[in-house]
Formats: structure tokens, C-alpha cells, sequence
């Protein structure tokens, strides 16, 4: 009779803890929209826009934190590029996001110049966009600890692709086994490290570090390629031949960016 009376508590037991589980392994869904632009005028179109319209919007609609970032002045990209990075808590927000948006009456009036652009004056040339996921070890986006002037600042976004599916897998379960636990030991206060789910150039996985400025960011890598738990794992056979393409992208945030 005991017994009887106890299953419905263990079974709730079991389920609370199975829920409690699966809520702690829940990750953030992330998206990257890089803006290509040709002119002065639509980086300045565009940062009225973001500034002013899109992310007091994203504010009022979910989205708590906005990064707004350009490649700094010694890129060969510098003043063509703009990325805007967006962390959801799921697929779900992903998906509501930019029906929300045009909903949103104050979002339509602020953003006027930029949604009703005419087409012979467009804001962009063209916009790339990446859907990610948290890493399982990484799981939430992380606001940087850097505390300087936004100016000085070095934030390094690194694509990593794969030769093959299986490859690009084993650079994932590098990153989860070790490799990110070097990056948060030398202070590089990581914002990301995700799974691209669609996006050009897969697969790869890509992620973004935070450095006060250059020479700290240099001296950062220095030290990464010495660390003797970085040295072990790169000689692992596991890990062989899991990156065919590295792309690196050294940019700093926008005044107006959240972060």
C-alpha cells in the first residue's frame, strides 16, 4: 500500500528532474546578418537605422542584448562591411522576430528611411545571414567583459569549415572537449561559440573572442599556440585535418552597439 502511494511522488521526481535536464541543456539560437555596403551614405542610413528603429525595437520585442560591429580600419574590408549578431533563446523567438516587427508601429516610423528606401537608392548592396546554435559546452551567448573605450577594442570572429561533415563534427567536439576552456583561462571573454544551422560556406562552426586591442589580442594567440593543453590536443589523431578554411574577421563595435 505504501508503495502504491509513493509511485506518483517518484514518478514526479523523475520528471521534474528530467525537465530541470532538458531546460539546462536548451541553447541559444544566434543570427548574423552581414550587411554589405559600397558608400558612406548607406553606412550612414544604416547606422540611423540600427541605432535608432532596429534595436530599441529588438529591445521591445525580446531581444535583450544587440551587437553592431565593423572590421576595423586595417581590414581590407573596412567601410563594407556591417554585421548585426542577434541571440534568441530559441527557434521559436528566431522565428516570431520579424513578425513582430512589422507589427510594431514605432519600429516602421523610426526605420522609415531604411524600410521605404526606394530601389534605386538602396541602404545595402546585399545581406548575408547565418542561423547558429549555442555549443552543447557553450550553450548561452556571453556579453564581453571588456570595459574600455568601444573604439579600441578587437573582436575577432572566426569561421571554421570543414573538409567534410564528419571532420567539421570533430572540430565541434574539439571545442567542447577543451579548446573554448583555453580561450575562457587566457581571458579572452568569449561572446559566442556556435554551430552554423544554415549559412554559406558549410559546414562550419563559428564563434567570437573579445580582446581590450591589438596587442592584447596578438599576445592572446601567442600564448593560445604555447598552452601546453592546446599543444596536446592538436597532436591528437581525432583532430587531424578538421579545418579546410579559416576565415577571420578582426572588427570593433559600434558606439550604439549593446556590447
Amino acid at each position: 500500500m505504501k508503495l502504491i502511494k509513493t509511485l506518483p511522488i517518484g514518478l514526479f521526481t523523475i520528471c521534474l528532474l528530467l525537465s530541470i535536464s532538458v531546460f539546462a541543456q536548451k541553447r541559444d539560437i544566434y543570427e548574423l546578418k552581414t550587411y554589405h555596403i559600397s558608400s558612406p551614405e548607406q553606412e550612414a542610413i544604416l547606422d540611423s537605422y540600427l541605432e535608432k528603429a532596429f534595436i530599441p525595437a529588438a529591445h521591445r520585442n525580446g531581444v535583450e542584448k544587440v551587437g553592431v560591429f565593423k572590421p576595423i580600419g586595417s581590414q581590407e574590408d573596412a567601410g563594407t562591411k556591417v554585421y548585426v549578431f542577434l541571440p534568441f533563446k530559441s527557434i521559436g523567438d528566431w522565428e516570431g522576430f520579424e513578425d513582430k516587427l512589422l507589427k510594431d508601429k514605432t519600429y516602421l516610423s523610426d526605420g522609415d528611411a531604411y524600410i521605404n528606401a526606394a530601389f534605386d537608392h538602396p541602404p545595402f548592396d546585399r545581406i548575408e545571414t547565418a542561423v547558429m546554435r549555442g555549443m552543447s559546452e557553450h550553450p548561452h551567448f556571453a556579453e564581453s567583459k571588456l570595459t574600455n573605450a568601444k573604439k579600441d577594442r578587437v573582436y575577432e570572429l572566426r569561421s571554421y569549415e570543414g573538409p567534410t561533415e564528419r571532420l567539421y563534427r570533430q572540430k565541434v567536439k574539439m571545442f567542447n572537449s577543451g579548446e573554448m576552456d583555453i580561450f575562457e583561462n587566457l581571458n579572452c571573454s568569449p561572446v559566442f561559440y556556435a554551430e552554423t544551422i544554415a549559412g554559406p560556406r558549410m559546414p562550419n562552426l563559428m564563434y567570437m573572442t573579445t580582446h581590450e586591442n591589438m596587442d592584447i589580442r596578438n599576445e592572446h594567440w601567442k600564448q593560445f599556440g604555447l598552452d601546453p593543453a592546446w599543444v596536446a590536443m592538436r597532436d591528437l589523431a581525432e583532430y587531424k585535418n578538421t579545418v579546410s578554411r579559416n576565415d577571420t574577421r578582426l572588427l570593433y563595435p559600434a558606439e550604439y552597439s549593446d556590447f
